[in-house]
């Protein structure tokens, strides 16, 4: 007889004027891991994962404003910058009264974890870096051309920016990379992005986010000076097809935690879409050895 597997459950609360959802597994009082999603995900992507960690801990998955359930209120109204989410974010934690978590980070969850941990280092228990850039070797490649491009010229780029970045053949891309194994992956999780990326407004609010990005990088050496202080209990997983973000990172991560667990993944930029039982053994495995 199998045992039950604990239920996911679907919530949302008002913060700073926004409606955020969030979907959570496991038992209130365990240690928990705050879930932070990548581009243009949302909390779903951690779906499979939950199931997996909910019997050991407490598994708490929020969208940013902008993203999956959560509210998107029209950019006039609501900076979309990593700051503004990362607020929103920490806000978020109040309102449902986390004051200790190890925080898992993938793509722009990297972004908004960072700002959080550095602004409430008490609260951290570990890291779980997934395809989260913390420096600039990460963000290499000709994907990043036309990017960085849109950095320094919004208006002159816009139409390059949203091929490479918001389209339906992007979409494609961030899932399967490079992966050998492209019959592994569902296509409803591009074709799902895309049309979400395709609801009213949601280009215009991707965009102000995409442009934000540029001071990610500006804030890499805060970033690595706090990881080399701060030597948190870091477990490093990477997918190694991931088209946007370099397996080199893994390295760089190295260089500033010595300690850290590191494991790259025949898997892509969302590792979770071939690589979830795995992922979630190592993080199961990681977390049982992190000090409550």
């Amino acid at each position: 007889m199998h045992s039950q597997i604990p239920p996911t459950t679907y919530h949302a609360v008002v913060v700073d004027g926004a409606r955020i959802s969030y979907r959570q597994a496991g038992p209130v009082d365990a240690p928990v891991i705050l879930l932070l999603h990548g581009f243009p995900s949302s909390s779903r992507m951690f779906a499979t994962l939950m199931p997996l960690l909910a019997d050991r801990f407490r598994l708490v998955a929020p969208d940013y404003p902008g993203f999956g359930n959560s509210d998107a209120p029209p950019p006039n109204t609501f900076a979309y910058t990593f700051d503004h989410l990362a607020r929103v974010m920490d806000g978020f934690t109040r309102a449902i009264g986390l004051t200790r978590y190890a925080l898992y980070m993938q793509d722009y969850g990297g972004p908004v974890g960072f700002r959080l941990a550095l602004a409430h280092p008490g609260r951290l228990t570990a890291l779980i870096v997934q395809n989260a850039v913390a420096h600039e070797e990460g963000i290499s490649g000709p994907l990043w051309d036309p990017r960085k491009a849109y950095w320094a010229d919004p208006a002159a780029n816009e139409a390059r920016v949203r091929a490479n970045l918001i389209s339906p053949e992007a979409a494609r891309q961030r899932h399967v990379g490079t992966s050998p194994n492209p019959e592994r992956y569902d296509p409803d999780l591009w074709n799902d992005e895309a049309a979400f990326l395709a609801r009213p407004g949601q280009g215009r609010i991707q965009l102000d986010l995409f442009y934000d990005y540029r001071t990610n990088p500006a804030s890499y050496p805060a970033w690595q000076a706090w990881l080399r202080d701060r030597q948190s209990p870091t477990l490093v997983l990477w997918g190694r097809y991931d088209p946007s973000f370099s397996v080199t990172e893994v390295e760089a991560f190295r260089r500033d935690l010595p300690n850290a667990e590191s494991h790259i993944l025949d898997a892509g930029h969302f590792a979770l879409d071939e690589a979830v039982v795995q992922s979630a053994g190592l993080i199961g495995s990681f977390m049982t050895r992190v000090p409550t």
